[in-house]
């Protein structure tokens, strides 16, 4: 699976509106923001990259005024890590990630509906939604919007639930198939409906939506113990680690 998840890394990078490849990299720039998690770089499988490779690839953030970062399964990369951590890039995070198939898919009784949003109006209050569920770590915007509808009419998908006063209790996005997989991300659910279903009810839909497509898997990374429950219920399964490292200081 670590390479299935790298392959789709890449892949999905190259979907960004600027992607480069270089020495074995590939990095996703997005102009409509400088988030770091937008915009941030991965190794092909296999690589074994120079030092010059390295700097190369740090070069193409600093010049877009970047944080040079790079998100990767180190065991489908496993002589990226070393060549990175001589030029000084540093452990962010370290996040399990969990993998879902059509064989591990549940639907469990009693969950409320997702629903597909339609309008700019729908794709707003979702926005909102998110950033009020992340306590604000990414403010909602008109761009923020605008890039969830991109991942619904690209091949990706949107689900949320919505409130009895038509507000958005909760939603997720995901991410269009490749590679014979995709990501789920962004799970996300308003504190005042915490409790009733709807991270499980979006992360379930999204997962049959990505396997009524042709995806042989689908994968996320959690946030925690509680987190994890709730994507193990809907037929999640443990896979393997993914590495964040970041550069903060310019290269000598």
């Amino acid at each position: 699976m670590p390479i299935d998840v790298q392959n789709f890394t890449a892949a999905n990078l190259l979907r960004r509106p600027e992607p480069v490849r270089v020495g074995g990299f590939v990095a996703g720039f997005d102009p409509t923001t400088t988030s770091p998690y937008v915009n941030y770089a991965t190794p092909l499988p296999g690589i074994a990259p120079t030092d010059a490779d390295v700097a190369a690839l740090v070069a193409a953030f600093r010049e877009r005024g970047l944080l040079p970062r790079l998100e990767f399964a180190p065991d489908a990369a496993p002589r990226a890590e070393p060549a990175l951590r001589r030029a000084g890039f540093t452990t962010e995070a370290v996040h399990e990630y969990l993998v879902c198939t059509p064989a591990t898919l549940t639907l469990p009784a009693g969950l409320p509906q997702a629903e597909v949003p339609r309008t700019d109006a729908e794709f707003t209050e979702i926005d909102a939604a998110l950033s009020e569920a992340f306590d604000g770590e990414f403010p909602a915007s008109a761009e923020g919007a605008a890039r969830l509808r991109r991942t619904q009419e690209r091949g990706g998908a949107v689900r949320f639930v919505r409130a009895a006063d038509g507000r958005c209790a909760g939603a997720a996005s995901c991410s269009a198939p490749a590679q014979g997989t995709a990501e789920l991300a962004g799970v996300g659910t308003r504190p005042a409906y915490r409790g009733r279903g709807v991270a499980a009810a979006v992360t379930s839909a999204l997962a049959g939506a990505m396997f009524g497509r042709g995806a042989e898997s689908v994968w996320l990374e959690y946030g925690g113990d509680g987190s994890r429950r709730v994507y193990e219920r809907v037929g999640f399964r443990p896979g393997g680690t993914r590495l964040y490292l970041r550069l903060a200081a310019p290269l000598p």
